[in-house]
């Protein structure tokens, strides 16, 4: 019983680790640029599931995983604008000093290829922290902002700098655990009563 995560994000490797769910990486190799969509939510599962699709395309019929090929993306949505990852500490900076004290739209596109194909955008509401500049600048200075999707890590400094969530928790680090719990149902509750 194992998952294929078509990522190559740490967060996600974690959170299924966290979980106790079996899993192994395998990139995708997709080009994201290439992929375009002016919905945010669209955009993420646009690139979820080309990202499914190209690990599972180079996928014999025996290395096919019992629980499927799991692909993921997230943007964050704020103020009209989608925010990837930072190009720079500069460009993190700038989004900072526009961020705190606001809110934004975590997207994260799912596609799970199984004995059929899942689609879904979860979406959870984030709120940032008043912050000085100083703490902006201090917070970038730690090279975190620049790793991920919307200049912040939740389980990591960001964390201190994220003042609630409305929504799914686990979607934010990467991936929602109650999708693919939705999704998986059955063999959720093989491992959750596993020892």
């Amino acid at each position: 019983m194992t998952l294929l995560l078509a990522s190559a994000s740490p967060a996600r490797r974690r959170l299924l680790e966290l979980a106790g769910i079996p899993h192994r990486v395998q990139v995708s190799g997709v080009d994201e640029e290439a992929i375009t969509d002016p919905s945010p939510a669209q955009l993420v599962q646009k690139l979820a599931q080309a990202k499914a699709q190209a690990v599972a395309e180079r996928l014999s019929a025996a290395e096919k995983p019992a629980w499927g090929v799991l692909g993921c993306d997230s943007v964050l949505e704020f103020d009209g604008e989608i925010f990837g990852k930072p190009a720079d500490a500069a460009e993190a900076i700038r989004r900072w000093q526009r961020m705190a004290g606001q809110h934004g739209a975590l997207h994260t596109g799912h596609c799970l290829l199984a004995d059929q194909q899942h689609l879904a955008t979860v979406t959870t509401t984030v709120h940032f922290a008043p912050l000085s500049q100083t703490e902006i600048e201090a917070y970038v200075a730690s090279g975190e902002p620049l790793q991920c999707a919307g200049g912040f890590a939740l389980e990591g400094r960001g964390g201190l700098v994220v003042e609630r969530l409305e929504g799914c928790y686990s979607n934010v680090i990467g991936l929602s655990l109650p999708l693919l719990r939705s999704w998986q149902n059955q063999s959720i509750i093989q491992l959750l009563a596993s020892k």
